[in-house]
C-alpha cells in the first residue's frame, strides 16, 4: 500500500489525544496517536508505533507540556529530532508539523519563539507548517477564552476550529 493510502495518523498530547479526529474525516481511516502529559521526548520515544502504522499523514503536535521547565531551544531540538526520524522511516509520508497552541499570556513570547524555529526548520524535511496561532491567540498571546476553559485544553469551539484549519491545510 502506498505510504499516502496509509491513515491519517494524529501524533501528540491530550490536546491531540482529546480531538475529536475520527468524526473529523470521516472518509479517511484516523489514528489517534495523543497521549495526555506527552513531552517531545515522550513523543520521540513512541516513533516506533507511529512508523509500524504506515501513516499515509502525520500530524505532529508536541511541545506545549514543556513550557513550563523547558528551554526554547531544548523543545525545538526535540520538535527537530521527531520530524527528522518521521521523515528519515517514513520517506513518502506527508508530514505536518503544528504550532504550539498559545497558553496563557505569560507564556506567549516562549511559545512564539518555538514556533518561528519549527517554521524554519519544517522545510529541511520536506514538512508542512501549519499555523495555528493566528487562529487561537489573541493579540497578547493568550489563547482566545472562547476556544478553552482552563488556558491549556480546548471546547469543542477549540476543537472546531483546529479541525477546520486541518481539513483546509489536508483537503
Amino acid at each position: 500500500m502506498p505510504a499516502s493510502e496509509g491513515p491519517l495518523l494524529l501524533l501528540g498530547d491530550s490536546l491531540t489525544e482529546a480531538g475529536p479526529w475520527e468524526e473529523a474525516f470521516p472518509d479517511r481511516e484516523v489514528v489517534n496517536a495523543g497521549v495526555p502529559g506527552d513531552t517531545t521526548a515522550d513523543v520521540a520515544a513512541r516513533l516506533d508505533d507511529v512508523v509500524a502504522r504506515r501513516p499515509g499523514t502525520v500530524v505532529l503536535m508536541a511541545g506545549t507540556n514543556e513550557s513550563r521547565r523547558a528551554t526554547v531551544e531544548q523543545v525545538v531540538r526535540g520538535l527537530e529530532d521527531i520530524l527528522f526520524q518521521l521523515r528519515h522511516e517514513l520517506p513518502d509520508v506527508r508530514l505536518v508539523v503544528t504550532s504550539v497552541l498559545p497558553r496563557e499570556r505569560e507564556r506567549a513570547d516562549w511559545i512564539r519563539e518555538v514556533n518561528i524555529h519549527v517554521r524554519q526548520f519544517a522545510p529541511t524535511v520536506k514538512a508542512e507548517f501549519l499555523d495555528l496561532w493566528p487562529t487561537f491567540a489573541e493579540e497578547d498571546g493568550e489563547l482566545r477564552p472562547e476556544l478553552t476553559n482552563d488556558r491549556l485544553h480546548l471546547t469543542d469551539a477549540g476543537y472546531a476550529a483546529w479541525v477546520h484549519e486541518l481539513r483546509t491545510l489536508l483537503g
